[in-house]
């Protein structure tokens, strides 16, 4: 291997007979007056005598070769492979033409490739590109994970990847970046993995219900069972809600934000009505009984107080309305009225049932808390949730700081998939300023984000400009190509590879290393809840219903067409199906079709009945 053709003080072009090149793998230029830089493939060439005209419009220009001709490669008959390398750092002056090219060992480009150590770093996966330096790879290296190719698993065969977690405190917040299929999802959950292994506390917010940490891969049965005292799932409604006698009124006008966009006088109707320290119950009878004065009105309250038949009771209830309106009846009707559809609509998904001390506990614990609900729900709950716990943290650290005495509340990382939603560009949203805040000053008080999005076009710009480490898996659309070119470092040539990425594969583009590396994320230890294919799913539930109803009517054979309904009633029964006799009807014709049972017709009636054995 040599280099050939015009040098540069980035780009080189180097050739070899005998070796093809590879992607991303790392190669050495014997040029001592520059110390023997070293350079990464990232772009690579074969061509014999058969290829097509055209080559100055291509990696081999005119100057490449006229030089193979001089050093004396046979252009006519030769299979030439050829690749460009760009330098890891700018040479002072260009490399020196026609000197050779090796593969480095591994302690050559250690610095480079490896940043912490297995127990102390996230192992993610395997750097493209390495295989050559497995056999020079120290111990402490080797057999770190195990990779899903092809649907098999393979043991490690190049450089383990490993990310410094620690050096997000200089370079802080993930973002995770691919379109459907891409392996977004699963890069995050193995990520999820190597934090709940390094037991960092974590929050989730899972729109999707997927990340359940349960159900182990079968080769994963060990690593697996480690993890099962390290997460713990809350469900928005259902373990956790906002504690609603903690709310300020700005949190409070938030959380009905979310519900529904409030305008200008829906604000004014809940800083009038809300009071410090409400409860729920206190609240929305307040708000209730102001929707009621406010339809009833001044007048025929009054009319009603004039009542001879009048209970105590009831005299109580309108002189109650009566000052209710006094102090409240120059609010528009419309928008109490929006105010309390709102907080209905709240209320009716359970989000005043409960508080966050199973998350609270869990941060302290260490654990990774996966909180699940739907997008909506969700959009409400992480405003008050993060902001809670943040306010928890700054208070702890500001304390720290002026030597005052503090409850100590950990560090913490924000998970959040589906992230356009929560912070999307150009449009207000509840959870967006806090994440905002949290992105440009959370790395002082230890609050770290990881997001994930299918399009990084739609996530607020000041965000993603805060994130310093990108994932950046397959992705087709070209306006998120070319946010994700003026976001990271990679080249042109690896924008035009993202729409071809191989599920699973991804650029990670990092302030801490101070490049692009080309990875492979490794295979996770658990699965995901959805990952059987929805057509199988179709195929298993049809056939076990299919058994399920032929056992029920099992002793009712041979089964006449007129007798059908006696049938239906043990089915209802028995089966827990609603089914009618037309039913019932269409699926024993098909069943008789697919050779199930068998069908007889007779000028009286229909017959179905068993197939003899």
């Amino acid at each position: 291997m040599q280099v050939v053709g015009v040098t540069t003080q980035q780009e080189v072009y180097i050739v070899s007979k005998e070796r093809k090149f590879r992607m991303n793998e790392i190669l050495v230029l014997e040029d001592d007056r520059l110390n023997q830089p070293k350079g990464e493939v990232v772009e690579t060439l074969s061509y014999n005598r058969l290829i097509p005209m055209g080559l100055d419009k291509s990696l081999v220009d005119s100057q490449v070769i006229r030089t193979l001709e001089q050093i004396g490669y046979d252009i006519d008959s030769d299979e030439i492979n050829l690749a460009k390398l760009r330098l890891f750092e700018e040479a002072p002056h260009p490399v020196k033409t026609g000197c050779s090219v090796r593969l480095p060992e591994f302690e050559e480009v250690r610095e480079l490739l490896i940043k912490t150590t297995p127990e102390e770093g996230m192992c993610l996966g395997e750097i493209r590109g390495t295989e050559s330096l497995s056999s020079s790879l120290s111990a402490d290296l080797q057999n770190q994970v195990v990779m899903l190719e092809q649907g098999e698993l393979r043991p490690q065969a190049g450089v383990p990847f490993l990310f410094d977690i620690k050096k997000m405190q200089q370079y802080p917040h993930i973002g995770v970046f691919g379109g459907s299929g891409s392996g977004k999802s699963f890069g995050l959950r193995v990520m999820l993995e190597e934090l709940m292994k390094l037991r960092i506390p974590t929050i989730v917010f899972d729109p999707h219900f997927e990340m359940d940490f349960r159900v182990a891969r079968p080769a994963f049965e060990d690593r697996a069972k480690v993890l099962q005292d390290r997460f713990v799932i809350a469900k928005v409604g259902r373990d956790v809600g906002v504690s609603f006698s903690d709310l300020t009124t700005r949190d409070f006008i938030d959380l009905l934000g979310a519900a529904g966009a409030l305008s200008e006088s829906m604000v004014n109707v809940v800083q009038m009505l809300h009071k410090r320290k409400d409860s729920y119950t206190s609240f929305s009878d307040r708000l209730n009984n102001l929707v009621q004065a406010l339809e009833e009105g001044k007048s025929s309250l009054e009319k009603q107080l004039t009542k001879d038949d009048l209970s105590p009771l009831e005299a109580n209830r309108i002189q109650d309305l009566l000052k209710l309106l006094q102090q409240y009846g120059t609010l528009p009707p419309a928008s109490v009225k929006g105010v309390h559809w709102r907080l209905r609509r709240l209320e009716q998904a359970g989000l005043f049932g409960q508080d966050i001390r199973l998350i609270e506990r869990g941060i302290e614990q260490g654990k990774l808390v996966i909180v699940q609900g739907d997008t909506w729900i969700l959009q409400v709950f992480t405003t008050y949730v993060i902001g809670t716990l943040y306010r928890k943290r700054r208070e702890y650290k500001d304390a720290y700081s002026n030597g005052e005495e503090a409850d100590f509340f950990p560090p913490f990382l924000i998970v959040t998939d589906e992230a356009h939603n929560f912070a999307p560009k150009g449009v207000d949203s509840p959870a967006k300023s806090i994440l905002k805040e949290i992105a440009q000053e959370g790395r002082k008080y230890g609050a770290f984000l990881f997001l994930a999005t299918q399009r990084p076009t739609l996530l607020d710009e000041t965000i993603t400009a805060q994130l310093n480490t990108k994932f950046v898996f397959r992705t087709v659309r070209g306006t998120d190509i070319a946010t994700l070119r003026e976001e990271t470092d990679l080249t042109q040539e690896e924008g035009k590879r993202l729409p071809y990425l191989r599920s699973g594969d991804t650029f990670v583009s990092s302030a801490i290393f101070g490049r692009t590396i080309f990875i492979r994320i490794r295979a996770a230890y658990t699965d995901s809840p959805h990952l059987d294919n929805p057509f199988d799913e179709l195929t298993q539930i049809a056939s076990a219903r299919e058994e399920k109803v032929l056992q029920v009517i099992e002793e009712l054979f041979p089964l006449f067409d007129t007798d059908l309904m006696k049938a239906v009633t043990k089915i209802q029964r028995e089966a827990g199906l609603g089914w009618d006799v037309t039913r019932l009807k269409e699926e024993l014709d098909r069943w008789a079709q697919d050779g199930l049972i068998s069908k007889q017709v007779t000028p009286f009636a229909v017959q179905y009945d068993r197939i003899p054995k």
